[in-house]
């Protein structure tokens, strides 16, 4: 018997998740999405795997690019999370426009101050996965590490802190 879609999704949104923010520069503008299925790969070398609506914007963009940043998101940045979470945002840049970033060395992709850590990565390859495409990433360079920032968190279909409250705006 089929699993079926809403109890799928609904059994998945019990499982929190922490928050990134998946940027990619390109010759015209830098795109972003938010994402919270990321994993660990590989140590050695260092990989990491980012899951991608198949045929959105962000998944072509990378793939033509073949360079990005991800941040792991700090608890206050649950406004950030959301405006690149929505559908038919603008650039990057201007979701941006008040919270402190950077720009990665290698790919020259956006990393914002403040996360909990930010990785520079170079795309080793998309693995078809259903309506999704998974992005091997090789780890760069690790422009940021903070241990002292708290998470964000996506549970039950809401950003939170790490003790599961809706994460405070600064």
């Amino acid at each position: 018997m089929p699993v079926d879609p809403a109890s799928f999704a609904e059994a998945l949104r019990q499982y929190a998740a922490g928050v990134c923010l998946l940027t990619v520069r390109d010759d015209i503008d830098d795109v972003g999405t938010t994402v919270s299925s990321v994993m660990s790969v590989s140590a050695q070398p260092p990989l990491v795997a980012v899951s991608l609506s198949a045929g959105g914007y962000p998944a072509e963009v990378l793939e033509e690019v073949g360079r990005g940043a991800l941040t792991v998101l700090a608890a206050g940045h649950a406004i950030v999370a959301s405006r690149f979470s929505s559908a038919g945002r603008p650039s990057a840049r201007h979701l941006l426009e008040s919270v402190p970033w950077r720009r990665a060395a290698d790919s020259g992709a956006i990393v914002l101050e403040g996360g909990l850590a930010a990785l520079d990565c170079r795309l080793e390859r998309l693995v078809a996965a259903g309506d999704h495409v998974l992005a091997l990433l090789e780890v760069t360079d690790v422009p940021l590490v903070d241990p002292g920032a708290r998470p964000l968190l996506r549970l039950r279909g809401r950003y939170v802190d790490e003790s599961g409250q809706p994460s405070a705006r600064p």
